[in-house]
Formats: C-alpha cells, sequence, structure tokens
C-alpha cells in the first residue's frame, strides 16, 4: 500500500503550481495596479496574448480561454496556453468577474456580467486577429458561463467550438464550492466569509442556472465538448457537467486513461491528457487517440 493517496498528492501539485503561478507573476500579485497592458505583458513573454499573431491555414480560429471560480487570465492557463502554442494556434485570455477590493482572485462577480465582458473580449480578438470566429475553453465556471453569452448576448454567431473542462453545467453545492479554497492560498481571507454573487449563482437550481439552462442546454450552430473527471469533488456529481444535445461530446477523463487521477483543478492546470482531448476538440479534422500516452504528447 502507497504510504499516500495519489489524489492528495495531485491536489497538492495543483495547489503548488497555483501559488508558484501567483508568486512569478507580480504583474497579477500586485493586481490593485496592475493594468490589461501589464498582465498582456507578462502573457506575451509565453506566446499567448499575443495580439500579433495571424490565425493560420491550419487553425484559422483564435482561442480564447476562460478561467475559473478564484482563478485569473495566467493562473489557470500556464500549462495549457503554452500546450496549444506550441501547436500553432493564436492564443488568448482575460480577466473577469472582479470584485471591488478583492485583487488576484476573480470569477466572483454575476455571471451574466462575466458574460458580457467575456463577449467584450470576444470581439477584441476577432478585431485583433481578422479571424470571423473564435475557439472558447474554459475550465470550472469559464467552461460553463460562456454558455450564457452563446445563448443570450449573441455569440453563437462568433463561437465555433466550445470546450469545457470539469465545468459546472448544472451548478453544484455550496459545500462542494467551498472545496475550491484549499488551492488557492489566501482566497479565504479575501473573500472573508461573503457569498459572492458568481458562487451564488453557481449553485444548483440558482435563478441563473434555471435561467441558463431552460429551453435546453445548447444552441445550434456551435459544437461543445465537456471532458469531466470522476474525482471531481468541486461539481458534484460529476455527471451533472455533461450537456444533453445533437452536437455535444461528454468525455471521462478515465474512459481515456483509466490511471488519471485528476481532480476538479488538476484537470485545467496540469493534465495534459485532458489537454491533448481539448485540442482534438478544437481541430476534430486532425484528432489522434486521447489515452495514457497523450501526458507524454
Amino acid at each position: 500500500m502507497l504510504p499516500f493517496k495519489p489524489r492528495s498528492v495531485l491536489r497538492a501539485l495543483s495547489t503548488l503550481a497555483l501559488t508558484a503561478a501567483l508568486t512569478a507573476a507580480p504583474t497579477i500579485a500586485n493586481a490593485d495596479t496592475a493594468t490589461a497592458a501589464d498582465t498582456a505583458t507578462a502573457t506575451t513573454s509565453s506566446g499567448w496574448n499575443n495580439y500579433s499573431c495571424k490565425p493560420s491555414a491550419a487553425h484559422p480560429r483564435p482561442v480564447v480561454l476562460v478561467h475559473g471560480t478564484f482563478g485569473n487570465s495566467v493562473d489557470n492557463w500556464l500549462g495549457f496556453a503554452p500546450y496549444l502554442v506550441s501547436r500553432g494556434y493564436c492564443v488568448y485570455s482575460f480577466d473577469y468577474g472582479q470584485l471591488p477590493g478583492v485583487p488576484v482572485f476573480y470569477g466572483l462577480g454575476p455571471i451574466a456580467d462575466s458574460a458580457q465582458q467575456l463577449s467584450v473580449y470576444v470581439d477584441r480578438v476577432l478585431a485583433a486577429t481578422g479571424a470571423a470566429k473564435t475557439d472558447i475553453v474554459g475550465h470550472s465556471q469559464g467552461g460553463m458561463m460562456p454558455r450564457y453569452y452563446l445563448k443570450f448576448l449573441g455569440g453563437a454567431a462568433k463561437v465555433n467550438t466550445l470546450v469545457g473542462l470539469a465545468p459546472d453545467n448544472h451548478g453544484t453545492t455550496l459545500n462542494g464550492l467551498t472545496q475550491l479554497l484549499a488551492y488557492f492560498p489566501g482566497a479565504s481571507t479575501t473573500v472573508n466569509g461573503v457569498l459572492a454573487p458568481g458562487l451564488r449563482d453557481q449553485i444548483a437550481g440558482s435563478d441563473f442556472l434555471q435561467k441558463l439552462n431552460a429551453g435546453g442546454d445548447t444552441v445550434s450552430g456551435v459544437h461543445y465538448t465537456v471532458i469531466a473527471t470522476r474525482y471531481d469533488e468541486v461539481v458534484t456529481p460529476y455527471t451533472s457537467q455533461f450537456l444533453s444535445g445533437s452536437d455535444v461530446h461528454n468525455v471521462v477523463l478515465q474512459n481515456l486513461c483509466s490511471a488519471d487521477l485528476s481532480e476538479h483543478v488538476a484537470i485545467g492546470v496540469l493534465d495534459r491528457i485532458a489537454f491533448h482531448e481539448a485540442a482534438n476538440a478544437l481541430d476534430p479534422a486532425h484528432a489522434t487517440r486521447t489515452d495514457c500516452t497523450s501526458a507524454l504528447s
């Protein structure tokens, strides 16, 4: 028997990765005074948020990455953004859901307002790249919130594919949301016990989720992929992440690699098997088999 629980170790690695991201990105750590230009500079050096990037014939659509609750445009994507850039994509990320007086930790504002921020950002990316449409990949709240943009803010005409990594498409419990605090050192003190609007909106049965899911999970013209992990301790049950619709691909990570122990945060921050399957969804014409060896790809 192992002297430790593998999933506990992976959770610790996820927390370390996020802590390192906050430490290594001074423009984010000093978010009270950081500007959008500062963030762009920090990430452009890693190959993404480069507004001079022009999509290639092989990858004609820019990819917009949407962080999760308590995350931001840098720490959530230190793994996946370079993964896509190295494969020839133009990649962009942005901060949303800011609350006054709460630095660093985002995705806390009303989700309908966050979807409007996404709308503005997609327009910016399309204008910069000259592309007609974008693809979106989101983690956690970031995989669910864009559905509001698609359904109510005209996003369906501007988005080809939406990929959700552990998205809370049908909500979760308050207990599940509090599990996130362990991954973000300082978040509990910053939020100070206040149930932020972005958290309330994610509780199963909320007014926001009832509106979002009324009349069907999807809109026509958009391709949807959901990648979930059986070990998700935040969005429970994990099957609640799945969407229903004619153009939906629901994937369980452990069906691709039974040895994959990723939980809610690791699937979006560290997991190259999940990254590989997400890349397949962005370019299905050139998709390759996703299995345990994808961790080395």
